[in-house]
């Protein structure tokens, strides 16, 4: 169909200009949802399958946008039933709560979904995506440190190599990361733009720590 064709004549006019990679939000928020409905059946139309049927697995990224949904217990027959994965976790919620799962949102975060992260990315790499960029939605800006907890979740559910987002302040927020989670990579970009960090004092910080880094 149109739609479908046009997600790989994009893709070719952004490669055609330099590009390796394009990244892909709500489709494959749409695409993941289908797959699980379809029972983890792939129709083969979906943005992911296409792209990556043409220029590979490693030009697909998945751009994962997640939201803490806190909830009281973690034996809920309600979340069971939903396939929630849920965690404990050292960040209370808002009513003290101790464990939450990782909700999904689309259209750039201002809507949220009843569909777990876990859900999303195991179905993305099945469809055939290479990648997967994990931003958070309650650390971007905050400039706190990288939500490790969900960091650690999504590396622990894929085999897909992650890109940690959102959260960075400092450079031993850096090597935070690559201490308790396998990520393979960590963006930021506020605290560059703004001039509060300079990459050169976070790449001698990895550096220092013994973490692998082009200087």
């Amino acid at each position: 169909s149109l739609s479908l064709s046009l997600s790989v004549c994009v893709c070719v006019c952004v490669c055609v200009e330099g590009a390796d990679k394009v990244s892909i939000g709500s489709d494959a928020v749409k695409a993941a949802m289908k797959w699980w409905a379809d029972g983890k059946k792939a129709c083969g139309k979906s943005s992911i399958e296409q792209i990556s049927s043409v220029y590979g697995a490693q030009a697909v990224v998945i751009s994962v946008d997640p939201k803490r949904a806190y909830v009281a217990s973690k034996d809920s027959e309600e979340l069971k039933n939903k396939g929630h994965t849920v965690i404990e976790t050292k960040i209370p919620g808002p009513n003290g709560e101790k464990f939450c799962w990782f909700r999904c949102t689309s259209a750039g975060g201002r809507k949220e979904l009843d569909f777990d992260v876990a859900a999303l990315v195991i179905a993305c790499e099945a469809l055939g995506a290479g990648e997967i960029l994990l931003n958070s939605i309650d650390c971007d800006g905050q400039q706190k440190g990288y939500d490790l907890e969900l960091i650690d979740m999504v590396c622990r559910t894929v085999t897909l190599p992650v890109i940690a987002s959102s959260g960075a302040g400092k450079p031993q927020h850096f090597s935070d990361l690559f201490e308790s989670t396998t990520s393979q990579a960590a963006l930021a970009s506020g605290i560059f733009h703004r001039k509060q960090v300079q990459i050169e004092d976070v790449k001698k910080h990895l550096k220092t720590t013994k973490h692998a880094v082009r200087m």
